[in-house]
């Protein structure tokens, strides 16, 4: 069985269900509120947790009722949270309107997460012991740059999602060896809005690149090979909230499978696939059982 680490966020997903999103000063009423736990870091280790691996868990929780909820979660879905802090203060928040097209918007508080700028004594050892490490952008990049570096020294794959877009310092990409971007993310990391062009240049800075592209699939491209293309089946998406975390999550696994790229790769998308015709983050993510009926079908 395989072992992920996660070092990344942990938030409380408070999420109001619209037919149609406000637009700056409009106000709309909603159908339905829920509180789910979420933050891409949480989401993308329940992810891996659910498609079989095992899964450490680093990061930070407040001293509130939030973060007692989010630990019990991370650990109900089989995830291991000895790694995961609680601080002073605070859990994580965000804050997303999800309309009836499935599309959402996302406010991010970080809270808690912001503590999370070094590692902590025996973070490294855990990250050592695994066979990929994910990470994010919702906790501050100095914590971002020392699992990778951790990474990097004990020669474990670093799996990077840029999300939320930002600048990538140059020390922090040397660390990579596979980077996760939407096509958003991606046009703009590089200024280029075709995201073939735009993957090709990110190979100028890390050996591997998947550009998610929503409901069109994944697009895959190395330095030594063809790009490499999986669509998604065509599905009605209801909320499309964490699909991109359970794409990476599971990708994980299949590669620490020693899945070839391609079977990889789809077993992903079809996990993803599954995510965005439920609603919530966390809520939305497959098991194994339903993540293999979806790809054999």
């Amino acid at each position: 069985m395989p072992h992920i680490a996660v070092l990344g966020s942990i938030n409380m997903d408070l999420v109001a269900y619209v037919e149609r999103a406000p637009q700056r000063g409009q106000t709309v009423t909603g159908r339905e509120f829920r509180t789910v736990p979420g933050g891409k870091g949480a989401n993308q280790a329940i992810a891996a947790a659910r498609a079989g691996a095992t899964v450490s868990m680093i990061g930070a929780v407040g001293n509130d009722g939030f973060g007692v909820r989010m630990r019990d979660t991370l650990e109900h879905s089989g995830v291991d949270t000895d790694s995961l802090r609680t601080v002073e203060g605070p859990s994580g928040t965000a804050h997303i309107v999800v309309d009836d097209e499935g599309g959402n918007a996302i406010v991010v508080i970080p809270a808690a997460n912001g503590t999370v700028d070094h590692l902590s004594p025996g973070d490294e050892a855990v990250i050592a012991t695994a066979d990929a490490l994910l990470l994010q952008l919702e906790i501050p990049l100095d914590g971002v740059l020392a699992g990778a570096q951790a990474a990097r020294r004990h020669g474990v794959r670093t799996v990077l999602t840029p999300s939320p877009a930002r600048p990538l310092p140059p020390e922090l990409l040397a660390s990579t060896d596979l980077l996760v971007p939407n096509e958003h993310e991606a046009a703009l990391l590089t200024g280029r809005a075709d995201p073939r062009e735009a993957a090709l240049a990110l190979l100028d800075q890390v050996p591997e690149v998947v550009v998610t592209l929503g409901e069109a699939g994944s697009l895959y491209l190395t330095r030594d090979a063809e790009p490499l293309m999986i669509p998604a089946p065509r599905v009605t998406t209801v909320d499309s909230t964490g699909a991109g975390d359970t794409f990476v999550g599971v990708l994980a696994v299949a590669l620490a499978e020693e899945r070839p790229i391609r079977e990889a790769l789809t077993w992903a998308v079809a996990a993803a696939t599954i995510s965005v015709q439920r609603e919530g983050a966390s809520s939305s993510m497959p098991y194994r059982p339903e993540i293999e009926a979806q790809y054999t079908t």
